[in-house]
Order: structure tokens, then C-alpha cells, then sequence
């Protein structure tokens, strides 16, 4: 079942969320990305669902919540439904 609304949590120079950013793109995922340091109200949110950490990123997916911090192409699409790895994407 394709997810309805992705909302990713970032913040700038995260490495693992400009991964996940590049996998979902070339999986052709369209998700919403919200920047934690730049709104507080997702920093507050981002903590409550992760033990009080500011993990990135943070998925928020059809009310679903989960971090991919360390970055994990195999969990992400798994949590999303998606093939495993896309032709396009290589992890590297």
C-alpha cells in the first residue's frame, strides 16, 4: 500500500538525511521536508517520538512515526513499501 502523505524532518548538513533525500527522489517518492532548526514546533516533535533525541530524519507517514538514523536504504523502503533498492539508486 503506497503511503498517502510522507513528511520528512531534516536539518541542514544532516548526512543522513541528505541520503535519504537522494533515495527518495530517485525512487520518484514525493514527501514533504521540514527543517527542525528552523521550526521549533518540529524539534518539539521530533523529540516526543524519539526518546527526547533529535534524530534525522524523522518520517512522519500516514500518522506513523519513525527515524532512519543511521541512514538504512533497506529500512526506509521498507517502511514505505518500496523495492528494495531502485536501479537508479546507489548507495555509495
Amino acid at each position: 500500500m503506497k503511503p498517502e502523505h510522507i513528511r520528512m524532518y531534516t536539518r541542514v548538513g544532516c548526512e543522513d538525511s541528505n541520503a535519504a533525500r537522494d533515495f527518495l527522489e530517485a525512487q520518484g517518492v514525493r514527501f514533504d521536508e521540514v527543517d527542525i532548526d528552523a521550526n521549533p514546533v518540529a524539534l518539539e516533535f521530533v523529540m516526543s517520538v524519539n526518546e527526547g533525541k533529535q534524530r534525522t530524519p524523522t518520517f512522519e507517514v500516514d500518522g506513523h512515526t519513525f527515524h532512519c538514523s543511521h541512514f538504512d536504504p533497506r529500512k526506509l523502503a521498507g517502511e514505505l513499501g518500496l523495492p528494495l533498492l531502485s536501479p537508479t539508486w546507489r548507495q555509495g
